[in-house]
């Protein structure tokens, strides 16, 4: 069925005044900044975008605004905002729990090191001690004597 030129019109203006919508973010409920969405909110059919149809210019124009805007680093789908978002902080988290894992393991190294020092420090401490007292038995020299010179009478 064709159309009038006054309908054609009509429906690209309509076209238009929802593409500049979804690409200022302002999504309808359970929709999304693409084709199918564009096509529901200015009420034609999706099949008329595609191929060499009556409003193919109106889809390859939409998809370069858009990936203009994205580039841009705007996403104007507040669901792929949201998507990019998680997997960037994802990347973070990520990032801080390798961190937190190599400091993990860096710390239980030092620690095993330390008690490996601590009981070879008491081993030899041990062994000083009972070196120590082995020989312990310090001989004293004999008390001098005293002799008396007696007087002569």
């Amino acid at each position: 069925m064709r159309i009038s030129a006054a309908q054609k019109t009509e429906n690209e203006n309509r076209i238009r005044a929802a593409m500049d919508r979804l690409l200022r973010g302002e999504m309808p409920p359970g929709g999304k900044c693409d084709i199918k969405t564009l096509a529901n909110e200015a009420a034609v059919d999706r099949t008329a975008f595609y191929g060499t149809r009556t409003y193919a210019h109106l889809r390859a124009e939409f998809e370069r605004r858009l990936q203009a805007l994205q580039q841009a680093g705007d996403i104007p789908d507040p669901h792929e905002a949201q998507i990019a978002r998680l997997k960037a902080e994802n990347a973070k988290l990520k990032d801080r729990l390798a961190k937190s894992e190599q400091t993990i393991d860096e710390l239980t190294d030092f620690r095993t090191q330390a008690l490996a020092r601590l009981a070879a420090q008491h081993e030899e401490t041990v062994r000083l001690r009972e070196a120590a007292l082995g020989t312990s038995r310090v001989s004293r020299p004999p008390t001098p004597r005293t002799t008396v010179i007696g007087t002569c009478s």
